[in-house]
């Protein structure tokens, strides 16, 4: 698997901690935001976030659009669905295992 391809899969997009703040950031926000209002929330530079913001554009989490002469982004959560899918598969094998032991500790 190339580098590439890797940086468009949604879980490798989602494996950093400030992705997935920015993902936070966005999420909260009613509406699209510029970069540098984004920016004040992490200790790096505004080319430092904007790099993270890429590889999220290119797992389809975010979206971006031009006004005037700023670039804004905003949260696209469809992809988070194959991890909330994948997630559900284990939460039903640990709630299955829960319950097994559930069982045990009260024979």
């Amino acid at each position: 698997m190339n580098r590439t391809h890797q940086e468009r899969d949604v879980f490798v997009a989602i494996a950093d901690p400030t992705r997935r703040k920015l993902i936070r950031l966005l999420a909260d926000s009613d509406e699209d935001l510029p970069l540098y209002e984004l920016t004040p929330h992490f200790e790096m530079g505004r080319t430092a976030v904007s790099k993270h913001l890429t590889v999220l554009k290119e797992a389809n989490l975010v979206v971006n659009r031009k006004k005037g002469r700023e670039t804004r982004f905003k949260l696209n959560p469809a992809p988070l669905q194959e991890v909330k899918d994948w997630l559900a598969f284990y939460e039903k094998f640990w709630n299955e295992r829960a319950s097994i032991l559930k069982n045990i500790l009260e024979e």
